[in-house]
């Protein structure tokens, strides 16, 4: 085994930089808290929906008094805003994969069960690309699963290292995957559930459409890795991503073919161990993420049950004492993770301690007046994209959003169901782009990735994207996809 730490281990140059753009992003809502005027909507609540706009209710108010001190002290207060379990949780969750990957390497499974996948698809490797990527938008695509693929995406990326591809191969058959599956969903509580439900369409209605564009984007998706993977296979100098290539912690001699012995029983046993709690995880998460009162659970249940699989199987390893090392290892690795999340989160309480939410979502309004259907639903689509910057949850940008945005929609005459599908492709497109989401940060954390190198990578993909789902847009259009 190396001497180096086990467990992700985010470097200090990736830190920096995604600190010091998180930081900017704070000033930046903080100064326009003191440009723009405080508004109001008013709210009411529904039964099964919460509290719920009333789009002619906007009213401007006084400016709430929040001091520029307190702009700096956003990621703390965090942690006692309303809401504050999804941001707890997530850092439960980060932490919690952080020691159970540090286990799982320094006991040997990790690399174990990497070589044996080696060993049995080495000869099929584009196959195994094309079906792991399918697998992960799948999740995305037909079970709202997102951020809870997190844990996957080192073994992911370790995987495709051994497969002489590169970091962001890897990145690309796992989260990024998992993403585009999530913004072309075919169902998905987070996005197109809880958008329709607010909009007044039956649950999951028009999923056929979704469905052909799903396949259409997993099309590109697939040539887009592929191509990648081919142009660097074997040449890890011509990869954008980190110049080691082995950004988890796992040097490349720990997952070569000499590596892990396939007659080892402890180590086959604890990787067959690990391998049934990811069974596990995967069913929990998807009851938990339907079950709409227990989904903020989804993540620290996950996480928690992938500690306790890494644990289990750092024993059955015969790893002995040598865990509490590991463990404590594991966890200074992924700690520096906790800051970027908490500034990134604070993002949306300095709009809305700053009383300009609202102001924002009305100006947008405006711009409804006098257009054409086609170019109301662009306007939609690029509304959440600017808002995901601030508001990063799905869920709750729906809830913001979707009561004003329907109204306008009925007005300049477009179909609530095309309304929806353009807040669908906002809201997910941009998770692996933005700064300010949580699931970009912790991926980025995994892998040492600067944020810049992933974002000239992953935008010769949106160039892809952006014309494919205008192009569904504006057929949608035409052929009025329904109900209604």
């Amino acid at each position: 085994m190396t001497s180096s730490q086990p467990g992700v281990q985010i470097s200090k140059k990736a830190f920096i930089q995604a600190a010091v753009i998180i930081l900017a992003l704070m000033l930046l809502s903080g100064v326009l808290t003191r440009i723009l005027p405080a508004g109001q909507f008013a709210r009411v609540v529904v039964e099964g929906r919460g509290d719920v706009i009333q789009p002619d209710s906007f009213q401007f108010i006084d400016r709430p008094e929040y001091p520029v001190w307190r702009w700096f002290l956003a990621p703390l207060e965090v942690l006692i805003f309303p809401g504050n379990v999804t941001v707890i949780g997530i850092i439960l969750f980060i932490l919690l994969v952080g020691v159970a990957f540090a286990l799982l390497e320094r006991a040997g499974v990790l690399q174990y069960a990497i070589h044996s996948i080696v060993r049995r698809f080495g000869h099929q490797k584009y196959t195994l690309l094309l079906v792991l990527t399918f697998f992960f938008m799948a999740l995305g695509g037909f079970f709202g699963i997102l951020e809870e693929v997190i844990p996957l995406v080192p073994i992911v990326i370790a995987l495709a290292l051994s497969l002489g591809w590169d970091v962001l191969t890897g990145l690309g058959i796992s989260i990024l995957a998992a993403n585009v599956g999530f913004s072309t969903a075919v169902f998905n509580f987070f996005t197109i559930g809880t958008a329709q439900r607010l909009a007044g369409l039956p649950l999951f209605s028009g999923w056929v459409p979704r469905l052909m564009l799903f396949i259409v984007m997993y099309l590109v998706l697939a040539v887009f890795l592929t191509r990648h993977a081919r142009r660097i296979e074997g040449k890890s100098a011509r990869s954008p991503g980190p110049p080691d290539n082995a950004p988890i912690g796992i040097a490349q001699s720990e997952i070569s073919p000499g590596s892990a012995s396939g007659d080892e029983p402890r180590l086959r046993r604890a990787a067959l161990f690990m391998g049934a709690m990811f069974v596990l995880i995967l069913i929990s998460v998807m009851f938990l993420t339907w079950q709409e009162s227990l989904s903020d659970l989804a993540m620290p249940v996950s996480g928690l049950l992938f500690l306790a699989g890494g644990v289990g199987a750092a024993l059955m390893a015969g790893m002995g004492k040598r865990a509490w090392g590991a463990i404590w290892h594991g966890f200074l690795g992924i700690a520096p993770a906790v800051p970027l999340l908490l500034m990134a989160a604070s993002v949306q309480l300095i709009i809305s301690s700053g009383g300009i939410l609202d102001t924002l979502l009305y100006y947008a309004s405006t711009f409804f007046a006098d257009t054409s259907p086609f170019v109301s639903v662009l306007l939609i689509y690029g509304l959440t994209l600017v808002l995901e910057l601030f508001i990063s949850s799905g869920s709750a940008k729906a809830f913001l959003v979707i009561p004003i945005l329907m109204p306008l929609a009925d007005l300049v005459g477009v179909n609530r169901q095309i309304a929806v599908s353009a807040y669908a492709f906002g809201d997910g497109f941009s998770n692996l782009v933005y700064p300010t989401n949580a699931l970009l940060l912790i991926a980025l954390s995994l892998t040492g990735m600067a944020y810049f190198k992933w974002l000239k990578w992953v935008l010769r993909l949106w160039v892809w994207v952006i014309p494919i789902t205008v192009a569904f847009l504006a057929l949608a259009v035409v052929f009025n996809y329904g109900p209604f």
